[in-house]
């Protein structure tokens, strides 16, 4: 068990295994008043006296990114500021990723971002790669210290990371009740060396002793914005009586090791290896919870403990899907309960064009669709058919050497071709898979799984040399828009 305060999430940065999530100013300010700056950065100053040094925020937390280069604008590195970028879904000019850096950089008042973590809204539009190639140049140019994501799940985690792309850490949600960042993301993590920052551990406050015992709430907007998210999170998980079973079992761990239920809570997340620290939020100059967050570094939970979460942790209901598939799928596990806080709409992935026949097609814009004279997918009436399809964006071969990204990639591209033509990949009802080697069937049979297990199109896979250097894997579908 490791009580290290501090972890080097990479070189030149150590941060603290707890860092203050500054989500919260939001929620104060959508009164819409803005807290003063100078009297709120003030109330920063006890958690870097009690060595959490670490603050997390983002462009939409409200004036978290003033408030914070307020603290820091003596000179003095007192702090590590993380953030977030979090733009509208669709394309994002140079100038506009650089504006925005730029931005952050203004209101934190800092030469160079220590990580700046950017978070994608649709991955069928392949501009979020592009917006990762453009911070990947701003990293080299010094603006960025250090680059990460946010709600990536462990398909697009790995694709990012086998392009090329520097990315140190992943910020997903992570708690007794969403264990999802267990599963394949792990292994994404393990296989690339990154780390995941946890937020949720709390789950808004639920996983502590003031709902111990208590009735069901009835949620309605007194609640924070934080409280109205995770008890959907409880809902998808199970019933309040279950809930209520496992903050029990929390409450005698707790009390056998003079800890709160926030600290078992955490402190199971906390000890996970690819998780390099926690996120608790803090409500500056309302209330705080550094001498308890401190507790976790003078703790330790035996076998038996780890042995009676897991128990309760099986009978509770899997979270759907993949990290951040809460705000990508149905149902939307936020604080609305949809997307309406968050984006506009979601503009087509591809542009589509009329052929001189009348059908509608779709191009993506790589160079063997001129050469070759073909679309990447055609409508005739209900029926779309996708040529086959590589890793192939723009000039760009995307996914390096893993079988298994080149493969998600192609997918992405499959989807965005489908639902540019009006369908979604649901409707796929065919696909036929080609690998350039044999022994890469297994990963790129596991990524066709992962994207297409609940859809259960016919299938065929075959050994075939692929035409390109380095491509491991084409994918051609066939789809009936219902």
């Amino acid at each position: 068990m490791n009580n290290e305060r501090t972890i080097e999430l990479a070189p030149g940065l150590t941060i603290s295994r707890v860092l203050t999530g500054l989500w919260q100013i939001a929620d104060l300010e959508r009164d819409g008043n803005t807290l003063d700056p100078v009297a709120t950065a003030k109330f920063m100053q006890p958690y870097v006296d009690a060595g959490l040094t670490t603050f997390d925020m983002a462009d939409h937390y409200g004036s978290a990114e003033v408030i914070a280069g307020v603290f820091n604008s003596d000179g003095v590195q007192k702090a590590q500021m993380l953030t977030k970028w979090v733009p509208e879904p669709g394309k994002v000019s140079k100038e506009t990723v650089r504006a925005n850096v730029e931005k952050a950089l203004k209101r934190l008042q800092t030469d160079q971002l220590d990580l700046l973590q950017y978070h994608a809204w649709s991955y069928p539009d392949p501009a979020w790669l592009d917006t990762l190639f453009e911070l990947q140049e701003l990293k080299k140019e010094g603006l960025i210290k250090h680059l990460g994501v946010t709600n990536f799940d462990s398909a697009h985690l790995r694709i990012a990371l086998a392009s090329g792309i520097e990315i140190v850490s992943n910020q997903v949600c992570y708690s007794l009740l969403d264990q999802r960042a267990s599963g394949e993301m792990k292994a994404v993590c393990e296989q690339y060396g990154v780390k995941l920052l946890a937020f949720g551990t709390l789950a808004g406050g639920f996983l502590t002793e003031k709902w111990l015992g208590k009735p069901e709430p009835n949620v309605d907007e007194s609640f924070t914005w934080s409280q109205m998210k995770y008890k959907r999170f409880i809902d998808q998980a199970g019933s309040w009586a279950d809930f209520q079973k496992l903050l029990q079992t929390l409450d005698g761990i707790a009390k056998k090791h003079r800890l709160s239920i926030a600290n078992v809570a955490t402190k199971f997340i906390l000890e996970q290896p690819h998780v390099a620290g926690v996120i608790v939020g803090a409500r500056l100059g309302k209330s705080d919870h550094i001498d308890n967050n401190l507790q976790l570094f003078n703790s330790q939970l035996d076998s038996d403990d780890t042995k009676l979460i897991q128990e309760q942790l099986n009978s509770l209901n899997a979270i759907h899907g993949d990290c951040g598939d809460e705000y990508r799928k149905p149902p939307f596990l936020t604080a609305s309960g949809d997307l309406s806080h968050h984006v506009q709409g979601f503009p087509q992935p591809y542009a589509t064009k009329t052929l001189k026949n009348g059908n509608e097609a779709v191009v993506s814009g790589t160079y063997w669709e001129d050469m070759a004279g073909y679309s990447r997918a055609v409508r005739v009436g209900n029926r779309i058919r996708v040529s086959g399809t590589t890793a192939t964006h723009g000039s760009l071969m995307i996914g390096g050497s893993d079988p298994k990204a080149q493969a998600h990639f192609v997918i992405d591209k499959i989807e965005g071709a489908i639902m540019s033509l009006g369908g979604t990949l649901d409707d796929v009802e065919r696909t036929r898979i080609f690998v350039n080697n044999v022994n890469d069937w297994e990963p790129v049979a596991r990524a066709h799984g992962e994207r297409f297990k609940d859809i259960q199109p016919a299938n065929t896979l075959v050994e075939a040399k692929l035409v390109g250097e380095g491509y491991l894997v084409e994918i051609e579908a066939e789809a009936t828009v219902r």
